[in-house]
């Protein structure tokens, strides 16, 4: 078994997990198997190999272990915080606020087990999700569920709600805004609305890069930064003003041989259970008339 390369080929892996080449091919196609394909050839990563015989063993080995990646936001962070409390030290979860693009890049390498995405307003999202998960070569064993609606505009201080309204250009230096890194859905969201008003972010006095929505939060709350562009959940949970520019849809992506597990299934519910709903009315800004259904799946 040692013998084996660290990238193999069709061959290799039928010899490595006794299977008919042909079958390989098969499950190579069909998105099952964790592979690339370099110039029309498949290549099988040996270490994605070896972690797919342990998930496919007896319902995986992992069953007590969820890692969460991607797309930031407060509700979800109170739903696996819960979770990790009332499991203690029977089972890990676990939630790191990555961004949307690099979320889902660490889902195709299989360094977590969920990632969630936001990518545009709700009405283009049962488009734009499945395509940006498309640019993935794992996306075939990909499922997309649907965690939330949620808004998405201007964060403030409450002392300065009002100049929200102010006629002056937000561009205006007296702003200090808090950014977005490359590859969050914030960013692109934010992006586009600046392109509807004639501005980009090269035209914002902009102090400060934020890696989630609760560092902007924090950000303006402490006065580090003025304004930002974020949803309505993260200026509730620091107190901060709010004004809507869009309502957009955060969803959730699961790989297809995992989506039965207790734990991933838990996630699932509690979006949308009693405890949920009323940690929502405190965040603001939520509607939960589509969560836990299934948007996309590639066949």
């Amino acid at each position: 078994m040692n013998d084996f390369p660290e990238f193999m080929n069709a061959r290799q892996v039928a010899e490595y997990i006794d299977l008919n080449e042909k079958k390989v091919y098969s499950l190579a196609n069909g998105g099952v198997l964790p592979a690339t394909k370099i110039t029309g050839k498949w290549l099988f990563p040996k270490s994605l190999l070896d972690r797919w015989l342990l998930e496919s063993s007896h319902n995986g080995v992992f069953n007590d272990r969820l890692l969460i990646a991607g797309s930031d936001d407060p509700l979800l962070q109170h739903i696996v915080s819960k979770m990790a409390a009332t499991l203690g030290s029977t089972a890990l979860v676990g939630y790191t606020a990555t961004g949307t693009k690099q979320g889902l890049a660490m889902l195709e390498k299989g360094h977590v087990d969920m990632c969630a995405i936001h990518w545009g307003n709700a009405e283009e999202a049962k488009l734009r999700h499945p395509a940006l998960l498309q640019q993935y070569s794992g996306h075939k064993n990909w499922v997309l569920v649907h965690g939330f609606e949620r808004l998405q505009g201007l964060i403030v201080r409450p002392e300065q709600a009002d100049k929200l309204n102010d006629p002056y250009h937000f561009s205006d230096k007296r702003w200090r805004w808090a950014g977005r890194q490359d590859g969050a859905g914030s960013a692109r969201a934010m992006d586009e609305w600046l392109f509807r008003n004639d501005m980009t972010r090269d035209t914002l006095n902009t102090v400060t890069t934020c890696l989630s929505e609760r560092e902007l939060g924090s950000a303006i709350a402490r006065g580090s930064a003025d304004i930002g562009f974020g949803s309505k959940s993260a200026a509730g949970e620091f107190g901060l003003a709010f004004l809507p520019i869009a309502n957009e849809a955060f969803e959730l992506v699961i790989p297809k041989n995992i989506y039965f597990r207790t734990l991933v299934q838990q996630v699932i519910h509690h979006l949308d259970d009693e405890e949920s709903r009323q940690q929502s009315e405190l965040f603001g800004g939520y509607d939960f008339e589509h969560t836990g259904k299934q948007m996309w799946s590639a066949s």
